[in-house]
């Protein structure tokens, strides 16, 4: 009976595991507004994303940059293509943590986590030193 009952706690043990990782953040989101559409995909160990299309991609005729980058350097590279996501670790409970959010509407960098909420919902939070204080944006999944 002990070893049934082991055995029953390891399966339910690697099944938990395998329900995390099917709960992967890898492909293609769009934001609440839905004025936006990013790709988060696998850059060595961590997470990375960028951005792969925007509602309005012109301004005056001509794609929109990264006008509110402080680097004034950065501010000619357009917004479609641009990395805007680094470094996003597995923690656990489906959520990647200790990586950094760009906001190309504000021009910040803030610390950021992502948690899967189900197969096609997640919540991406920017915050500046600890995560209780931010702001939360829940992303749906396009494909």
């Amino acid at each position: 009976m002990k070893k049934c009952f082991l055995a029953f706690i390891c399966f339910l043990a690697l099944k938990s595991v395998a329900l995390a990782q099917s709960l992967s953040p890898v492909g293609v989101w769009t934001n609440q507004e839905k004025e936006a559409r990013f790709e988060i995909y696998k850059c060595g160990d961590k997470l990375c994303g960028k951005i792969t299309w925007l509602a309005e991609p012109n301004r005056n005729g001509k794609p929109k940059t990264d006008i509110n980058n402080p680097d004034k350097k950065l501010q000619s590279r357009p917004l479609v293509g641009m990395i805007f996501l680094q470094g996003f670790e597995y923690d656990e409970n489906n959520k990647w943590d200790d990586g950094t959010i760009y906001d190309p509407k504000s021009g910040k960098t803030y610390s950021s986590y992502m948690q899967m909420k189900n197969k096609n919902e997640i919540e991406v939070k920017g915050y500046i030193g600890i995560s209780l204080i931010g702001r939360s944006q829940n992303w749906t999944r396009v494909n």
